[in-house]
């Protein structure tokens, strides 16, 4: 057997084509196996090993491809050293197959990098506090660092130079690359703020009028803040814009517990007079205002007292008004409701008179930050407001419509011309 294969060998010299034809060819068939038993037998070892570890379970190591992707790498290094050994190879063309080999291999390895810190950002996101301090940006800037680095080892490998002759004419290029990534600077520096200030967090409600943003925020990189809206739609906002450009975070409210009522009821400034003894007997009976008118009857008795024969004179006396009574009552029906945040601000004031009526503003804060259970409550409260005005003499402003001018005009006596 040896003879015969020293037959061969001194057969294929005298070839010196057929010679580094098949010394190719072999060449090939041992990276091809070299490659079956990596990914075979090598790769599915350490996946076997890791299967066990939590940081397989969670993670999801096998979805990522790290280790199958960096075991291209041992064909290719096969290929690059072994094209160098064969003679009748031009060495041109063993130079060229061997850097594109190593091209290759950096290539592989910046790729298998980049995915890693994918995995340590999804590790990462498995945390409780993750939304708090989100490092997605932070990972994708040392992503288009590893990226350019490989892109500058890629390059020197192919034209067979040292990296650093790259390097040294990158000083003249500082003004290109600086308008090429200014918007990657700018993002980095909003994110360093946004992450430090704790401005935007994953799962806050903001608001955005201006790029038509409203919802929540689902994710946060280096370059875009992503907002669902509530239509269901997604916004995508440069992430600088946080920074330069007001937002409103309705974080605050989430974490408080309670979301705001501020709305007003516009009175007809006509209909507020003074409430007579029989509107005093018939408003008393009202469990919410009994307490209170019973105080008030005995404070402007001692009032009205005190006067003397001033008393005689209405406009010299303190009177009740409906108006006044009414929002007695209004404080006091948020105080007995039990969707009324009792540990938080609550107003009933009267605001400046307008052209629309006098405002009477209700200002309080509900127990839920639910939205649908929110507006029930609200609509709750102004659907009895505008049911029990009436009880009280009160009206609610509203611009004359089509029906009140076709009533006026059958009011109005007809006119004929002599």
């Amino acid at each position: 057997m040896p003879e015969q294969l020293n037959t061969w060998m001194a057969w294929l010299e005298q070839h010196p084509d057929l010679f580094t034809l098949c010394a190719s060819v072999l060449l090939v068939l041992i990276a091809v196996a070299c490659n079956w038993l990596v990914k075979r037998i090598l790769v599915r070892g350490l996946q076997m090993v890791a299967s066990s570890t939590r940081l397989w379970r969670e993670a999801q190591l096998h979805d990522s491809g790290i280790i199958k992707r960096l075991s291209n790498v041992v064909p290719a290094l096969i290929i690059s050293k072994g094209v160098t050994l064969i003679d009748g190879f031009p060495e041109t063309f063993a130079t060229v197959v061997s850097n594109v080999c190593n091209a290759f291999i950096v290539l592989t390895i910046a790729i298998a990098i980049n995915g890693a810190l994918d995995l340590v950002n999804l590790i990462y996101q498995r945390r409780p506090d993750a939304y708090r301090r989100p490092i997605k940006g932070y990972l994708q800037v040392v992503q288009i660092i590893i990226s350019v680095i490989a892109a500058i080892l890629m390059v020197a490998v192919l034209i067979d130079r040292s990296p650093l002759i790259l390097l040294s004419g990158l000083g003249a290029m500082a003004a290109v690359l600086m308008l090429i990534f200014q918007d990657t600077i700018l993002s980095l520096v909003a994110s360093v703020q946004i992450s430090s200030n704790d401005i935007v967090r994953v799962g806050d409600w903001i608001e955005m009028p201006q790029l038509n943003a409203d919802g929540d925020v689902v994710d946060i990189a280096l370059h875009m803040v992503k907002v669902q809206n509530w239509d269901k739609t997604i916004t995508s906002v440069p992430t600088r814009r946080f920074i330069t450009d007001p937002f409103k975070n309705w974080r605050g409210m989430q974490e408080c517990g309670g979301r705001r009522i501020k709305r007003s009821l516009y009175i007809d400034q006509n209909s507020i007079a003074f409430l007579g003894s029989e509107d005093i007997e018939r408003l008393q009976q009202l469990n919410l205002l009994n307490a209170y008118l019973a105080d008030k009857k005995s404070e402007l008795h001692s009032w009205n007292t005190e006067i003397g024969e001033g008393s005689q004179v209405q406009a010299n006396t303190r009177r009740l008004t409906n108006l006044g009574t009414f929002r007695a009552y209004v404080e006091n029906y948020l105080l007995k409701h039990p969707d009324i945040h009792q540990q938080m601000t609550q107003l009933v004031r009267q605001m400046e008179p307008t052209a629309d009526g006098l405002p009477i503003e209700i200002y309080c804060f509900t127990t839920t930050i639910s939205w649908a259970r929110y507006e029930g409550i609200q609509s709750d409260i102004f659907d009895h407001m505008l049911a029990i005005l009436p009880e009280f003499g009160l009206r609610i402003y509203q611009h004359p419509s089509g029906t009140d001018m076709r009533g006026l005009t059958r009011q109005q006596p007809d006119y004929k011309l002599p």
